[in-house]
């Protein structure tokens, strides 16, 4: 057996679920410029979630689900996740972003399993505060570990695929790592290099 790990924002989805979120309450500049400087590695990571999620209080959770629902996969998503399968792997996806999205997407691409961070609301509203297993910058790699340990998945046999700084964690705990479409903090760390928005140039690399 063989573990595959994937990142969901700007990796699996083509964009980043909290601009669009933001984008309801016309703070997607706002909170697009503090994800870029946490991707970027400038900006701790659990400080950036926090501050971008309490720019969301007062979003209908209802209006959360519809957007999260109709995110835009990555090219190449689709056709990728069953051609890994067919080679062995289970594939998962870690995000530092939000259930909402990545239930939904897990559902359509046939994940085996998701792993995210839950928004809070009361009453239908969002409350601005934000809990779950991916909220701090050693999340992933505590994460990856853990699975690892519980499926007998050894280094050799895992692939991880991200874009951010706080994918680097995990990246320590396999021997085929991906940046795709990266920030540099990232692809320092990556044998494997893809600056296409094309999720299928991985299959001519493993």
């Amino acid at each position: 057996m063989k573990l595959a790990v994937f990142d969901f924002d700007s990796t699996l989805m083509d964009g980043e679920t909290i601009d669009f979120l933001a984008k309801e309450l016309g703070l997607e500049e706002k909170v697009s410029l503090i994800t870029e400087e946490a991707m970027s590695g400038r900006l701790d990571f659990f400080e950036s979630l926090s501050t971008r999620v309490a720019l969301l209080k007062g979003l209908e959770y209802n209006k959360v689900l519809s957007i999260c629902k109709n995110l835009p996969l990555m090219p190449g998503a689709l056709e990728l996740i069953p051609k890994l399968k067919e080679k062995g792997y289970k594939v998962v996806c870690f995000s530092g972003g939000f259930r909402t999205a990545t239930g939904p997407a897990s559902k359509v691409l046939g994940l085996d399993a998701d792993f995210s961070n839950i928004l809070h609301e009361k009453n239908g509203i969002l409350t601005g505060l934000v809990g779950g297993d991916m909220m701090f910058s050693s999340s992933k790699g505590d994460m990856i570990n853990r699975l690892q340990g519980l499926m007998g998945i050894s280094k050799e046999n895992t692939l991880v695929c991200g874009d951010g700084a706080n994918d680097v964690s995990m990246f320590k705990y396999a021997d085929i790592r991906i940046a795709f479409c990266a920030r540099e903090v990232l692809k320092k760390e990556a044998n494997i290099i893809i600056d296409t928005k094309d999720l299928t140039k991985i299959l001519s690399s493993i």
